[in-house]
């Protein structure tokens, strides 16, 4: 199969718009939640689409245009007469967890209160959860293989790993994919809180003795996926190689992890086994993280059942902390987390870690980002992982250039 590398990445975040400024404002330290939350505050959708196209799209879909818009300028594959791989061997493909929540209950309010001829002609195509795929490939002329991806917090990851598959068998030279999510919705924080996911005291620190569960965020992240062939040929730098993709499923319980971590740990495994790597071979790991006390357990245990001894000796943190959940454009934000935090060979922190918890005893980077070590001789690799309601499991592996 093709080898396949990352030649551009977007993000829109609760840190910023931009995915270079994802990756400095975490490794300095800051942190986007606000209030108990962590909405992409510094994003003004008119600021990046037209009134119209605005009016056309719910946010998590607004997220995911911004976000392509910057990856495909990266990669030198936006739309124009000069583009360099035809349209018809670029794939799209875009994961969330819940899709158009703010469509859904605007609309569904508006019925309640003045019937149904107050409800939009465009609810469902706002609403359904591949209007983000669709809406990027319409804007930049994707016309290979197109799809959306729904797996819960897994699902940028999986959306990643669906594209990769893609490029390695031919489907496509190129796929942009990756995840978004627009749930600060009143409908999904009283669903959240009613389940016991979210933090009452509305902090997200992973891996911390305090933690009590997840801070709710939005935001979107977009990797262009290549065959490493194909970017050679038109002289596209590489950011990463995609070394390795995994996934399982816990087939244990609908919102909890297994508790023994088996099923995130097979994926762990899977990954390291497509990649040809062994633990010792990785210098980082990007955790789901995402301060709930049964996950940042259960993801522990999974680390060290795949990794074995090394698992203790590699700097894990979570983009979480800074970020706060982002449900489905987790895994994507995560893995460009990754991706620069290779380029830099340097761990940001797991913000607001102070207090260990007996049972958490790895390298989880508290206080400040720091370097890590990569053997001479090789390239920088590391660990992101993803693991959503419904037991989905998805771990990518990536090679620093």
């Amino acid at each position: 199969m093709r080898e396949v590398v990352v030649t551009g990445v977007g993000a829109v975040t609760p840190l910023g718009v931009g995915a270079r400024t994802l990756h400095e404002r975490w490794t300095a330290g800051a942190c986007g939640v606000r209030d108990g939350e962590a909405p992409c505050a510094d994003f003004d959708p008119l600021e990046h689409l037209s009134r119209k196209e605005a009016r056309r799209a719910d946010r998590f879909t607004q997220l995911a245009v911004v976000a392509s818009d910057e990856a495909l300028a990266e990669a030198g594959l936006a739309p124009g007469a000069g583009r360099p791989v035809e349209a018809t061997r670029i794939g799209c493909i875009v994961g969330t967890g819940i899709g158009g929540m703010q469509t859904l209950e605007t609309n569904h309010m508006a019925m309640f209160e003045s019937g149904p001829q107050a409800v939009s002609a465009l609810a469902v195509p706002l609403l359904m959860g591949n209007a983000g795929a669709a809406a990027v490939a319409l804007r930049h002329d994707l016309r290979g293989p197109c799809f959306g991806v729904v797996s819960a917090c897994a699902a940028g990851a999986h959306a990643i790993g669906a594209a990769i598959r893609a490029v390695q068998v031919g489907d496509a030279d190129v796929v942009v994919a990756g995840g978004t999510e627009a749930a600060l919705t009143g409908l999904a924080r009283a669903a959240f809180r009613t389940l016991g996911a979210t933090s009452e005291l509305g902090i997200s620190r992973p891996f911390d003795a305090r933690r009590d569960g997840f801070v709710m965020g939005e935001g979107a992240g977009v990797l262009v996926i290549e065959a490493a062939e194909s970017a050679q040929a038109r002289g596209a730098r590489a950011l990463a190689r995609v070394a390795g993709f995994g996934a399982t499923c816990d087939a244990f319980h609908l919102t909890a992890p297994d508790e023994d971590g088996d099923g995130a740990a097979r994926a762990i495994e899977a990954a390291l086994a497509d990649a040809g790597m062994t633990p010792d071979d990785i210098d980082y790991v990007n955790a789901h993280g995402t301060s709930t006390p049964l996950n940042d357990r259960s993801e522990t245990l999974a680390l060290k059942r795949a990794l074995g001894e090394r698992a203790a000796q590699i700097p894990t943190s979570s983009t979480k902390s800074a970020v706060g959940h982002l449900l489905g454009a987790a895994g994507a934000v995560e893995a460009i987390a990754l991706t620069l935090a290779l380029r830099d060979r340097i761990a940001p922190p797991t913000i607001g870690l102070e207090e260990p918890d007996p049972e958490l005893d790895l390298d989880y980077v508290p206080g400040s980002a720091r370097p890590f070590v990569v053997p001479d001789g090789r390239p920088p690799r590391g660990i992101s992982n993803s693991f959503g309601f419904g037991g989905h499991n998805a771990v990518l592996v990536l090679e620093g250039t």
